[in-house]
């Protein structure tokens, strides 16, 4: 008699590739500990966004989340462009992996500052805010990771007007 595996609770996110009018990208410095922030690394630079709460659609989740963090209102419906799922366990509280989606929302360029304060955000393990550029993340040879990994494929693609149709799977 085989086992049925226990099913897989994933953690739902939504996040934001915010790519400002001179093509530079909006991207969250993430702390340890935080669940994007891997065992033996410090800092994991991230798209702003977060997890969708009980009933609520991704959408209103992602206009909340870039409100509460980088201060960035958005109307309009931005198209879904990527895809990341990461079943590692414990990488979340309570939860078996993350799926997150990614929208891309085009703006001019800003100084983010959300609702939340410096305490709060500390306390969601964001340490800092940074505009990059393409080659500056594509040429990073730090200490610092991202998330994706390679963002910087993916992200050269949008940069180039490359918009999925449908969403693009990424890996860790």
């Amino acid at each position: 008699m085989s086992e049925t595996p226990a099913p897989t609770k994933l953690r739902h996110a939504v996040r934001a590739i915010i790519l400002a009018d001179d093509d530079h990208v909006l991207l969250c410095r993430f702390s340890f500990p935080h669940p994007a922030v891997p065992a033996g690394a410090t800092v994991v630079w991230s798209a702003p966004g977060g997890g969708i709460e009980p009933g609520e659609l991704p959408l209103a989740a992602l206009r909340r989340e870039l409100h509460e963090e980088t201060g960035l209102v958005i109307d309009d419906d931005p198209p879904h462009v990527w895809r990341q799922e990461v079943p590692v366990p414990g990488q979340a509280d309570g939860y078996d992996g993350v799926v997150n989606d990614y929208f891309l929302v085009r703006t001019t360029r800003f100084d983010p500052h959300g609702a939340l304060s410096d305490d709060d955000l500390a306390a969601e393990c964001i340490s800092g805010m940074r505009w990059w550029r393409h080659a500056d993340i594509a040429d990073y040879r730090g200490t610092d990771l991202f998330s994706p990994r390679d963002i910087a494929t993916p992200l050269g693609a949008l940069i180039a007007g490359d918009i999925p149709r449908t969403p693009v799977m990424l890996g860790l």
